[in-house]
């Protein structure tokens, strides 16, 4: 599933292609990509003569800023948005087509059909689900020490599982988690609220570096994710442990360690991580 880095990757690049465009005409495909409203008909209706002014992102949600809606689009597994010339062939996965009035056409294509699009009034989308439940964002002034020392404390779950939890600090997946565990030199297993001051700031400063560095390259393409002009990521070149079972682990030489936490694989040092 694409994470904050690719996500926010995506949002870059449709800004490039999009922005100020004018949507003529929608055709949905995949009745259960819409789920606000419940009727694709109505999702069309309310689009038709809207224009984009903005392109934003909320944790691994996009949000489509039009004249007084904003759609908000989430990715799921294997969702991705690309700009065509009407007439162009389609794809067997196309689901959703925004058709605007300069001959372009933004496609949602998504192999396993898992994603999501709802429509709200512009300006109370932060209000209803599913955004009204998320945390702070990673590069926000709000994610501070505190903020996160305070979400350890207040549980018995493990460190990855409360990171992996979007009610405490958005954006973060099964890959930047583990990558900034191993940054920080913590156990994904630990119980979060035996870690030290410390630890928490160490933990802190990689959940940042971490996230900002895979923005800086694009993201990490390790199974389908390619950006809204169809090109892959390249942070998976510095991954340190996540999808490198057996091999050695880049500071100390030890065989990288894979196991289950909070049911999702998870990679990690056995020497580095304490």
């Amino acid at each position: 599933m694409p994470e904050l880095p690719e996500v926010e990757t995506v949002r870059r690049t449709l800004r490039q292609l999009v922005l100020n465009k004018t949507i003529k005409d929608v055709e949905v495909k995949w009745a259960n990509i819409v789920k606000k409203p419940d009727d694709p008909e109505q999702f069309r209706l309310a689009l038709i003569g809207q224009t984009i002014h903005e392109v934003e992102r909320r944790a691994k949600f996009l949000l489509f800023v039009l004249d007084d809606i904003t759609l908000v689009s989430h990715l799921r597994m294997e969702g991705r948005y690309g700009l065509f010339q009407a007439g162009e062939d389609l794809t067997a996965h196309t689901h959703v087509i925004f058709s605007f009035t300069d001959g372009t056409e933004l496609r949602y294509q998504d192999v396993r059909k898992f994603g999501t699009m709802h429509l709200f009034k512009k300006g109370t989308e932060q209000n209803s689900m599913p955004l009204s439940q998320l945390g702070v964002e990673p590069f926000s002034e709000m994610f501070t020490v505190d903020v996160l020392r305070g979400a350890f404390q207040k549980t018995t779950r493990n460190v990855k599982v409360v990171l992996l939890d979007q009610k405490t600090v958005v954006g973060l997946g099964n890959i930047y988690v583990d990558e900034a565990l191993f940054r920080s030199g913590i156990l994904p297993n630990r119980e979060a609220a035996s870690l030290n001051d410390q630890e928490v700031v160490l933990l802190h400063k990689a959940i940042i570096n971490t996230l900002q560095e895979a923005v800086d390259l694009g993201g990490s393409s390790v199974k389908s994710y390619v950006n809204g002009q169809g090109e892959m990521g390249m942070f998976q070149q510095q991954l340190a442990v996540y999808g490198r079972k057996g091999e050695d682990c880049p500071n100390c030489g030890t065989p990288v360690t894979k196991t289950v936490v909070g049911g999702r694989g998870t990679h990690f040092c056995t020497n580095c991580q304490k």
